[in-house]
C-alpha cells in the first residue's frame, strides 16, 4: 500500500470540492477527485497535477450504485487505503422551494444527493477506511442545516429552501448517528460549515471564496487522534445544531 496519505473529494472538479483537493495536495497527498463529468475530472486533475499535486481521476456519480462500487474499487485497486474520505458533493434542488410551493419530486432529488449519497459513498468506502491507521470523514454540510440558526430572530439563514436547507439538517442527522456507531473504531467523521462562498450553486453570489471554504474541511481532514468526532464545524468553532 502507498505510504501516502490518500484522500477521495467527492464533486471535486469545482468549486470548494476542488479547493479542498488543492490543500489536501499542497499537504504531499495522494489526491482522488470524485466527478460525474468526464471532460471536468480531467481539466481539474491536470490543473491539480500542474500546481504539484498527486492527482488522480475518479469516475464517481454519488446517486449511481453502480458508480459508487466502481470508484471503491478503483481506490482500492489505486491505493490499497483510503485515509481520508471528503463527501463534499451537492446540489440545491430547483425553484420555487416555498414548502407550500416545492415540488416533492425537488426535495427527493436534493436528498438523493445530499443525503443518500452521502451514505452510499461512506459504505462503499468504509472498507478501505478500516485500512487507515487514521481514517477521517467530512460531510460538508453548511449553516443553513442549523435548526437553532434557523430558528433564531434576526439570524440569516438565506432564502427559504424547503429541500436544500433541510437535506443539510438530515446530513448533520446521519453524522451523528456514523459517529455513534464508529466511536470506538478510530474512524473520525464531522459536518462542515463552509460558509456562504461564491460558487456556481448560488450563482456566485457568495462573500467567501471557495479556497477559504475549503479551510475547515481540510482543518478535519486533518485532525488528530482523539480529535473530536460527530461534531457540526465551521473556522470560528462549532456550529449549533
Amino acid at each position: 500500500m502507498s505510504e501516502q496519505t490518500i484522500a477521495l473529494v467527492t464533486g471535486a472538479n469545482k468549486g470548494i470540492g476542488y479547493e479542498i483537493a488543492a490543500g489536501l495536495g499542497a499537504l504531499g497527498w495522494r489526491v482522488g477527485v470524485g466527478a460525474r463529468d468526464r471532460e471536468r475530472r480531467e481539466t481539474a486533475v491536470a490543473k491539480l497535477r500542474a500546481a504539484g499535486a498527486d492527482a488522480f481521476g475518479v469516475p464517481l456519480d454519488v446517486t449511481d450504485d453502480a458508480s459508487v462500487a466502481g470508484a471503491a474499487a478503483l481506490v482500492g485497486e489505486s491505493a490499497g487505503r483510503l485515509d481520508v474520505l471528503v463527501n463534499n458533493a451537492g446540489i440545491t434542488g430547483s425553484a420555487p422551494q416555498l414548502p407550500t410551493e416545492v415540488d416533492p419530486a425537488t426535495v427527493r432529488t436534493v436528498v438523493e444527493t445530499n443525503v443518500i449519497g452521502v451514505i452510499r459513498v461512506t459504505n462503499a468506502m468504509l472498507p478501505l477506511l478500516r485500512r487507515s491507521p487514521s481514517p477521517r470523514i467530512v460531510n460538508m454540510s453548511s449553516g443553513v442545516g442549523s435548526l437553532t440558526r434557523q430558528t433564531t430572530p434576526g439570524s440569516d439563514t438565506g432564502p427559504i429552501a424547503a429541500a436544500y436547507s433541510p437535506s443539510k439538517t438530515f446530513l448533520n442527522a446521519v453524522t451523528v448517528q456514523y459517529a455513534k456507531e464508529l466511536r470506538d473504531t478510530g474512524i473520525l467523521i464531522n459536518a462542515a460549515c463552509p460558509g456562504y462562498c461564491a460558487t456556481d450553486l448560488n450563482g456566485f453570489r457568495g462573500v467567501r471564496t471557495p479556497e477559504q471554504g475549503a479551510a475547515v474541511a481540510i482543518r478535519l481532514a486533518t485532525l488528530p487522534d482523539g480529535g473530536p468526532s460527530g461534531g457540526f464545524f465551521d473556522d470560528e468553532g462549532e456550529v449549533p445544531w
